[in-house]
């Protein structure tokens, strides 16, 4: 599968073929073919059960040490082997492979963005498939507010504004008051014709959605509150009865 994100990152990057070994297998997340989805869910599976796995025997050798006394049982080798391979095994699963940031690195020239990307991509696009195998919320707000700023290359800009088209088009979920800091970020005069264009769709929640952020993008010093939305809402005509309103 061709991930112009991943060209774009890896170039001059030797670290970057590190997380396509690790984690390569999980643009199956985002395909077309149920088939291939379907095989990546699997792999996505056994990967976090060997993470558990893996969990489990470090849990179970800092019980048996811990008459050892700290300083002594974190260099007793048995339990130092078991943290290892719990650190190792779990970069090879998502979410957990995304929780090793680039101490020092950039978001945008960090070597794991394409995953990130890869990740916010799927719950966005296969919400019930993300929520059974791999929920992390606080890992979703992290990820979106880690890439939303600005000056991305511009398949990466691409990629957060069609990130954004997806949400405004859906009923809220957990974390999706989010992207209005990824709207600002990579607001455009194509960002704003999509959200023009979900204004005008027979989608209520596209509608509503669209509407509040394309008011917040004109309005970069208003914050994005729950007493912002509620004003907001409250000040457009019919918003509160064209369907329930959201929790943000």
């Amino acid at each position: 599968m061709t991930n112009d994100v991943g060209a774009v990152v890896a170039s001059g990057d030797d670290d970057a073929r590190g997380w396509s070994a690790r984690l390569g297998w999980a643009f199956g997340l985002i395909a077309d073919d149920p088939a291939a989805r379907a095989a990546a869910l699997a792999h996505l599976d056994t990967a976090r059960q060997n993470t558990w796995d893996a969990l489990d025997r470090s849990n179970e050798l800092w019980q048996l040490t811990l008459p050892l006394g700290t300083e002594e049982q974190y260099q007793e080798s048995a339990f130092k082997r078991a943290r290892e391979e719990y650190d190792d095994v779990r970069r090879y699963c998502l979410p957990d492979g995304l929780w090793e940031g680039a101490s020092g690195v950039g978001i945008k020239s960090w070597p794991g963005l394409p995953y990130a990307l890869l990740f916010l991509e799927w719950e966005a696009r296969y919400p019930q498939e993300w929520t059974e195998h791999a929920k992390a919320w606080g890992t979703k707000q992290a990820l979106i507010r880690r890439v939303a700023v600005p000056d991305h290359h511009e398949a990466v800009r691409e990629k957060l504004t069609r990130l954004v088209e997806i949400v405004v088009e859906r009923a809220y979920r957990c974390k999706d008051r989010e992207y209005v800091r990824v709207a600002r970020a990579v607001d455009s005069d194509d960002l704003r014709r999509r959200l023009g264009k979900a204004v005008h769709s027979d989608n209520p929640w596209a509608r509503l959605h669209a509407g509040y952020l394309l008011w917040l993008l004109d309005r970069p010093e208003v914050p994005n509150t729950r007493h912002v939305w509620r004003a907001w809402l409250a000040s457009v005509s019919g918003g509160r009865s064209a369907l329930t309103t959201p929790r943000r």
